[in-house]
């Protein structure tokens, strides 16, 4: 949004990109001489920004991957679930998959809409003390689709970070979209004035799956974001009547315990495909609430104690640092 004036070409490459003022779609451009000479290429303020208005966030937690349908999504929402159901915690759920957002289904809020306040936009509450904003919520139909360039969804990203009235928070879950490009970079980089935890890598066993998901790894590295852990999803199909465990997709190369074992990462769990997830994801339900004593509702409930675990000591060891 900002990052493309208003009188730019159809192919603006953005003000922020090394291009600006030198791609051939620059040529008769107004702005092509101030986008040349670097100026725009400045840090943006819009950083600082956002670094005052997460001040009050205590835990930012990323959920990644390479590769799309493991489950980041399903992830996400049931992570905010499971940590707002201490109702002492005050959690939000960020869906910046600008062009799959499936957090508004997922969360049972479609339909639901944004309202815009003098202190920003209010984000949708789930309950007290659960909120959660997505693109999702500002279009007039699910099967609407966003069709934007990178530099227009960076835009978006920056808007929710820094224009949502979040409130103090004890955890803030932002779901991203597969892949190591824009929105990943974006958030890397908007929120590189403030303290992230880390990220939460999501894989399935495959090694289709694992391949992309090391491409992900490499990517946390490079940018410097902490890795919390990996979770395996669709973990072996658990029959709901018998309990035994067939493998529905073989983890031919060792899985995640082989590659977190390689990489010398934490593997957080293994979560067993259960059909009642998904039927609690088209329901807007939450499976935590729905089967609890599930063997997949367990490893869900671990996953995140490791997790809150993980968020405490990084705490406290930043204080003994001070």
């Amino acid at each position: 949004m900002e990052d493309v004036p208003d009188n730019a070409p159809e192919h603006c490459p953005g003000t922020q990109s090394e291009e600006a003022g030198k791609s051939s779609s620059c040529q008769g451009c107004p702005n092509q001489k101030i986008c040349a000479s670097g100026a725009t290429t400045a840090p943006d303020p819009a950083i600082a920004e956002i670094g005052a208005k997460m001040s009050t966030v205590k835990h930012k937690i990323l959920v990644l991957s390479g590769k799309g349908g493991v489950g980041k999504s399903t992830f996400s929402a049931h992570l905010a679930h499971a940590l707002a159901s201490d109702s002492t915690k005050e959690v939000a759920l960020l869906d910046v998959d600008i062009c799959g957002p499936s957090i508004p289904r997922i969360m049972g809020l479609e339909g639901e809409q944004v309202h815009q306040s003098g202190s920003g936009w209010s984000p949708v509450y789930v309950d007290d003390n659960l909120a959660v904003m997505s693109i999702g919520f500002l279009l007039s139909s699910p099967d609407d689709a966003v069709i934007w360039r990178g530099p227009k969804k960076n835009g978006m990203i920056k808007q929710f970070l820094r224009d949502v009235d979040w409130g103090d928070l004890d955890y803030l879950i932002v779901d991203t979209p597969p892949g190591t490009s824009d929105e990943h970079l974006s958030l890397v980089q908007y929120l590189s004035s403030t303290h992230v935890d880390g990220a939460v890598i999501i894989t399935t066993p495959q090694e289709v799956s694992l391949q992309d998901v090391r491409k992900e790894i490499r990517f946390c590295q490079k940018v410097k974001l902490p890795i919390i852990g990996v979770v395996e999803n669709m973990s072996g199909f658990v029959c709901p009547t018998c309990k035994n465990t067939s493998q529905i997709f073989p983890p031919t190369t060792g899985g995640a315990e082989r590659m977190c074992a390689d990489l010398d990462l934490p593997l957080l769990g293994k979560v067993p495909l259960d059909p009642r997830i998904a039927r609690c994801c088209d329901e807007g339900k939450s499976f935590l609430n729905e089967v609890p004593d599930s063997p997949a509702a367990e490893v869900y409930q671990n996953i995140v104690q490791s997790i809150q675990d993980y968020c405490s000591n990084r705490v406290t060891e930043e204080q003994s640092s001070t």
